[in-house]
């Protein structure tokens, strides 16, 4: 569905130049979770910005569905890490606020959004403004945003890194959920080891400085996975286990 060749990406800061990412390589294929794992400053939230054309690259380029990619792709949601949902609008009016950049008449903005919401279990809950909702809530609202374009592709930037345990972990069971429901493919990037492990099909390990793609990890467990222990089964605690020496995670902490 998706090629990425030889992307590689510098910027300079302060007079310096900074090599974030060097040479990546990876096809995506279609209806598949894949996951983009590693240290902070290895190049995985630059290589989501570029696939949706929101950061240009300095080499490469990204072949969608036959099509190389220039500028904000029209056919791909991005659910960022900091939702930044406008307070002095509704929930539904946050959703549509793609919709509008794509001039849809208001009365398909308004059933789109509500449908949107009603994948995440917000409909009830669509015309309160957005500070009155829970943290989770409000991170459910930035995921309905992005699917009310309908997207072929989901890009997700760490979108549960602020939230409580609980909370992260009902979210991870409401997108693998909804993910096995609309069979959209799903690019996520995290630092959490389990949580790449109990959503994705494949894990792709990132090794920085510069950011390169180091190893690609099949998570050979069944679906779906909310109805069993993920990380309470071998082979996840193999994988896990697995993930972390070859990142240097723990020696990372050590130093």
């Amino acid at each position: 569905m998706l090629e990425i060749e030889h992307i590689s990406h510098t910027y300079e800061t302060n007079g310096r130049r900074v090599e974030a990412l060097r040479d990546v390589s990876l096809s995506i294929r279609d209806g598949e979770f894949i996951s983009f794992v590693g240290p902070s400053g290895c190049g995985k939230t630059t290589l989501l910005r570029i696939l949706d054309g929101l950061t240009e690259q300095s080499g490469g380029r990204v072949v969608f569905n036959g099509v190389e990619l220039e500028g904000v792709s029209q056919e791909m949601g991005f659910v960022f890490q900091d939702i930044n949902l406008l307070p002095w609008r509704s929930v539904r009016q946050n959703v549509e606020i793609g919709l509008e950049a794509r001039r849809m008449p208001a009365a398909e903005r308004r059933a789109r959004a509500v449908e949107a919401l009603r994948m995440v279990g917000l409909d009830e809950v669509a015309d309160v403004p957005p500070y009155a909702l829970s943290g989770g809530m409000q991170q459910r609202v930035g995921v309905a945003r992005a699917l009310a374009i309908h997207p072929k592709m989901l890009l997700m930037d760490e979108p549960f890194g602020h939230l409580d345990n609980f909370t992260r972990e009902t979210l991870q069971i409401e997108v693998s959920k909804l993910w096995s429901k609309l069979g959209t493919t799903v690019v996520f990037v995290t630092h959490d080891v389990d949580e790449a492990i109990f959503l994705s099909n494949r894990i792709v390990l990132f090794k920085g400085r510069p950011g390169r793609l180091a190893k690609i990890i099949e998570v050979d467990l069944p679906h779906p996975r909310w109805e069993f222990n993920v990380r309470g089964h071998p082979r996840a605690i193999e994988m896990r286990e697995s993930i972390i020496e070859y990142l240097g995670i723990r020696d990372e902490v050590l130093v």
